[in-house]
């Protein structure tokens, strides 16, 4: 049965697994840095110099899985002494170098940073090497290429470099939180922190209170190996009291964004918390743009506490990008922590709940649209019909933007002024949040797994559905 993507994924599950477990028992010390064999047993291989290595770095990721440096505003952060085996990013000479004798890559150099030694064999000399390229482009025989290590070819906003001990340097300024390269990582040494302690924490302590589970639509794409009625009842099992579906915060988000747009012209969506710190940072002229309303996750929880002012709301979804927007001073008093669905099975598993045994329970809240939010070109079809729902007469054009790298088109054609579009759907992961990071799978099938989810909604109308709110 297969959980996850990558090991990588399994192994930062399993510390997540036994913190929680230590959580649940009263037994962890904040300062704990101890780790269980059922993590790494003593002498087992290990695919670092030695086991101590191994132990040492395991440390650090239960550092991160007990909430990291709280000194760090970031929720991402670099296990450094992990981040030591990616080649230095850079041009490089391959061994399809022949020697020959027109020497082009060392004419071109306006730096003085090739060599040629006495086979005649090319030699880059990286202190004097600026990343130009031209040496790359003017080789008859490709034998200069650029090596990019995982992180910097997955962050699309070039927030990573290399600190003067080659580990991955985040840049907190550029950084959107959308996790690409923790997903992407292959030895695990990007991280994003996790806040499982203080869920278990808030469900060990909830007689005081209650506690609210806010689930993703994509929840409908994860826990393959199981019914999404059974994950549902494994929340209530965790302890918690009341299971909301985000998307019902969606088709509120939709109707009211539909009446935004149509009052201004033109809007920027502000659901994807990654996508709007991309606009303020990236783009910060056209920050004015961004839809005013708050997100689906921020408006559903924001209800909750009006309802119910001692209530702590707990986000269950894909994104490490949400972690960050729950730090926010307007959404700080409403959610009270974001976990992802790899903490997700980390907690069930802490507690030994088999979801596969256990009965379905159904979730109502929302709309066919508000589910489909979870997918790359849901929240214009929502906003579509929102429109046409509320007899609004607008004629929307939108721009649907798949990933980090179609919203920097979109934007900068809006900025030109050469954009044939009204709505801009900004999604920083590739497929929406399907693809995000805390994900446990990824792939097409998931987007399946969310239009069928969307399907068996009983509430067919946004409006429906939003005038039924119960939470």
């Amino acid at each position: 049965m297969r959980k996850f993507d990558t090991k990588v994924q399994h192994l930062k599950y399993k510390v997540l697994r036994e913190v929680a477990r230590l959580a649940w028992n009263g037994t962890l010390l904040e300062n704990c840095i101890d780790i269980p064999k059922t993590i790494v047993p003593g002498n087992e291989p290990t695919m670092r110099c030695c086991v101590y290595k191994e132990r040492a770095i395991l440390g650090e990721r239960v550092k991160l899985a007990i909430g990291g440096d709280r000194q760090n505003p970031n929720v991402i952060e670099v296990i450094e002494i992990a981040c030591d085996e990616c080649p230095v990013s850079g041009y490089e000479v391959t061994n399809a170098c022949r020697g020959c004798l027109a020497h082009r890559c060392e004419d071109v150099c306006k730096k003085g940073a090739l060599s040629f030694d006495e086979n005649h064999v090319a030699h880059i000399d990286k202190t004097k090497c600026v990343e130009c390229g031209a040496c790359a482009k003017v080789c008859p025989y490709t034998a200069i290429v650029k090596r990019t290590r995982p992180c910097q070819n997955a962050c699309k906003v070039k927030a990573i470099s290399m600190n003067e001990q080659k580990a991955a340097l985040i840049d907190n300024n550029k950084c959107i939180r959308c996790g690409a390269c923790v997903y992407q990582c292959p030895f695990g040494a990007i991280s994003d922190k996790s806040y499982i302690v203080d869920v278990v924490r808030m469900l060990k302590n909830k007689g005081e209170y209650k506690v609210y589970a806010m689930v993703a639509p994509s929840i409908a794409s994860q826990f393959t190996y199981a019914k999404n009625g059974q994950v549902i009842t494994g929340l209530y099992e965790l302890g918690f009291d009341r299971i909301v579906e985000a998307a019902l915060g969606a088709d509120m988000v939709a109707l009211a964004e539909s009446r935004e747009l149509a009052e201004k012209g033109f809007l920027t969506s502000s659901c994807c918390p990654a996508f709007v710190t991309y606009i303020n940072s990236a783009f910060p002229n056209l920050k004015q743009l961004i839809s005013h309303n708050p997100s689906p996750m921020a408006l559903l929880a924001k209800h909750i506490k009006e309802k119910d002012p001692d209530a702590k709301v707990i986000f269950v979804g894909p994104c490490t990008a949400k972690k960050g927007e729950a730090q926010r001073q307007e959404v700080k008093p409403y959610v009270d922590a974001v976990i992802t669905f790899e903490e997700l099975q980390a907690l069930f598993d802490s507690r030994d709940i088999d979801i596969m045994a256990l009965d379905e329970t159904s979730l109502s809240d929302a709309s066919y649209y508000g589910r489909i939010f979870a997918r790359s070109g849901g929240l214009g079809e929502a906003v579509a019909q929102a429109l046409a729902e509320q007899n609004i007469d607008f004629d929307l054009k939108p721009i649907t933007c798949d990933g980090i790298e179609a919203c920097r088109v979109a934007l900068l054609k809006k900025n030109k002024n050469l954009l044939d579009g009204n709505f801009i759907e900004g999604m920083a992961c590739v497929g929406g949040c399907i693809g995000g990071a805390g994900c446990l799978t990824h792939g097409e099938k998931n987007k399946t797994e969310v239009d069928k989810y969307g399907k068996e909604a009983i509430d067919k109308s946004i409006k429906d559905a939003a005038k039924n709110v119960k939470c």
